[in-house]
């Protein structure tokens, strides 16, 4: 049987204005601040972001470096990653839980020099400051700045976003759909997005409409049980 792949993992553009809001108004607002190059540093230079696997913060972290002079910085990057650079102005620490003992030294060190230049770090993490696993220097310097819980959307928040991104691409599902999806498969949004464009592929290969008996065909060819 042939599969139909999914491309879950597939890197699509991530930015502020594909970033679904949800109850995370305020902070798009302050992030918004960061993305303007010209326009003086927000008053408040450093910002935790903390929350569940797929609220978004990734995408946040992601969509932000694609500012001038910014730097993405995953957990497992390479040590040179972590070093301070005069031209950069934006540090994006992302799943600072993640930290091994080594990258926490390093991360220390970069904060302090990003507070001594005058520069600009937001950081992410699975918990909120006081509660990660990491040496107390550097949670406490994690700390220090604006601390926003990255909240995940509702059941309604997502179907309600997944309904107009069909929409927007003219296609038309039939009722049944997003809420099976929504109990039968991974329920974090860029695995949402990427099985509504598995199932438009699908219904043009087969011809068929997108519907309930379509979209368990397609979770059965791919074998993707609800994670």
């Amino acid at each position: 049987m042939r599969q139909l792949p999914l491309d879950l993992g597939a890197d699509k553009p991530q930015t502020l204005d594909t970033f679904v809001t949800g109850q995370n108004r305020e902070l798009l607002h302050l992030l918004r601040q960061f993305t303007t190059q010209d326009a003086a540093p927000p008053r408040d230079r450093f910002v935790y972001l903390w929350g569940e696997s797929g609220a978004g913060k990734s995408h946040l972290l992601r969509a932000l470096s694609t500012r001038p002079n910014a730097r993405y910085i995953a957990a497992d990057a390479d040590k040179p990653a972590f070093v301070y650079a005069p031209q950069v102005a934006l540090y994006l620490l992302d799943d600072c839980d993640k930290l091994r003992s080594s990258r926490q030294i390093a991360a220390f060190n970069l904060y302090n020099q990003v507070k001594e230049s005058g520069g600009m770090l937001i950081a992410a993490g699975a918990q909120s400051p006081a509660q990660l696993p990491l040496r107390e220097d550097l949670r406490t310097r994690l700390g220090w700045g604006l601390t926003y819980q990255v909240h995940g959307l509702t059941d309604e928040e997502k179907i309600a976003a997944l309904t107009q991104a069909a929409q927007a691409r003219g296609l038309n599902l039939s009722p049944g759909v997003l809420p099976y999806l929504l109990t039968h498969f991974r329920r974090d949004m860029p695995s949402l997005s990427a099985m509504l464009d598995a199932l438009d592929r699908y219904s043009l290969e087969t011809q068929r409409p997108i519907t309930l008996p379509l979209l368990r065909d397609l979770l059965q060819l791919e074998g993707e049980p609800k994670q």
